[in-house]
């Protein structure tokens, strides 16, 4: 009971000495001997405190840090999530522009040789159906194929549809040992191209009489019917042609204008064309010409009333300036611009008042010969036409 109320004592004389210092703190404004206590005591704890914060702040940020690892990870994931898709659109950019680069010329040789194509994507390369060099597409007799169709891309000659399923097909490649193709050469004579696997491919001519040199382009002769191979498709180029005596039958190698290692969009012709390419698919493409006229009229003074041939007549001059641009894009060249035709003259461009006392304007040849003479329109310049004389 004595040790509770001494306690009780001592704890009311702490507070009534903490209230008594405050006030006087206050009253002091922080000066007199509180605030230089104070200042002391800063002094001497400040340091200390410093050097606490220091321990603890490595502590308490571990715990900080362990309260958040499943959020932490979350984030990971989704940052290396976002990073791979980033990755895989760059490395996807330039095959899309690759794909889009081989259905341009696919679309191109279409419209010039013009077959009906079903598109397909080679999904499969290797031997197979007794045949070293095949290719399977995804396209089968659900999208119009059947067997025996002409297979090609942008570049040239596939090969031709071997077997055919409801989903796939597959292609006997034109570089296999065992294909071969008619061809035909720029003159019109005739030969046979046979595969020999990644090597080039081998020429042999029908005609003794026949010759070929390095650089010349062949197409398909095109089969019976057009089946299994139909006009015109490039096949490739004479890379070097033997010298063989006269009336020996000339060979050489080809180059295919296709690469058969890098095959992904391909057209099988599902309807030939009705008419004979010939070796219009051997040209590059037309170039895009863009053109822009512009005419602009310009009046000229009109002529002395004192010239006889223009008595009591008012004429107007036509002066046509012209500029022609026209850039071919494909090729780079600029197409000269064509002049303008002279335009014929017209009431709307001579306009003549005839007094009734003047008899020599009732003539009309000299009424034509006049109106001849003051109008006329100059393509490429400006200037007032001719006066009559």
């Amino acid at each position: 009971m004595r040790d509770s109320r001494r306690t009780r004592l001592v704890l009311a004389l702490l507070l009534l000495t903490a209230f008594t210092l405050i006030t006087l703190d206050y009253r002091a404004n922080g000066g007199g001997m509180t605030g230089s206590v104070r200042r002391g005591a800063s002094g001497f704890f400040g340091p200390v405190e410093r050097v606490l914060s220091d321990v603890v702040r490595p502590v308490r940020n571990a715990v900080d840090a362990i309260g958040s690892v499943g959020s932490n990870h979350k984030k990971l994931q989704a940052l290396e999530k976002r990073n791979s898709a980033l990755q895989e659109q760059l490395r996807e950019r330039p095959f899309d522009q690759t794909r889009i680069d081989e259905l341009n010329k696919l679309l191109h040789v279409s419209a010039v040789g013009q077959y009906k194509m079903v598109p397909a994507q080679v999904i499969a390369t290797g031997a197979g159906l007794g045949f070293e060099w095949t290719a399977t597409i995804d396209a089968g007799s659900a999208d119009g194929i059947k067997p025996n169709m002409t297979v090609l891309n942008g570049d040239g000659l596939i090969g031709r549809v071997k077997i055919v399923s409801a989903q796939t097909s597959t292609i006997v490649l034109a570089i296999d040992p065992e294909f071969n193709v008619g061809v035909r050469l720029a003159d019109g004579h005739t030969g046979i191209v046979s595969g020999r696997g990644q090597a080039d491919m081998t020429l042999t001519l029908l005609d003794p009489s026949t010759r070929v040199k390095a650089g010349d382009g062949l197409v398909t002769q095109g089969s019976a019917d057009q089946v299994p191979f139909v006009w015109g498709v490039p096949v490739g180029q004479v890379v070097t042609a033997n010298s063989v005596l006269s009336g020996e039958t000339q060979t050489g190698t080809v180059k295919p204008f296709v690469n058969f290692t890098d095959l992904d969009l391909v057209g099988v012709v599902v309807q030939p064309s009705r008419t004979q390419p010939r070796e219009a698919l051997l040209q590059p493409p037309v170039p895009t010409v863009t053109a822009t006229v512009t005419v602009t009229a310009t009046p000229s003074p009109p002529a002395s009333s004192g010239s006889p041939g223009a008595s009591g007549s008012t004429s107007a001059h036509l002066g046509a300036t012209t500029s022609t641009q026209a850039t071919a894009h494909s090729t780079g060249q600029a197409v000269q611009p064509s002049p303008l035709p002279h335009p014929d003259p017209s009431p709307s461009h001579t306009a003549t008042h005839t007094p009734a006392a003047d008899p020599g304007a009732t003539s009309p040849a000299r009424a034509s010969n006049s109106r001849a003479s003051t109008t006329s329109a100059t393509a490429g310049t400006t200037g007032p036409g001719a006066s009559g004389g």
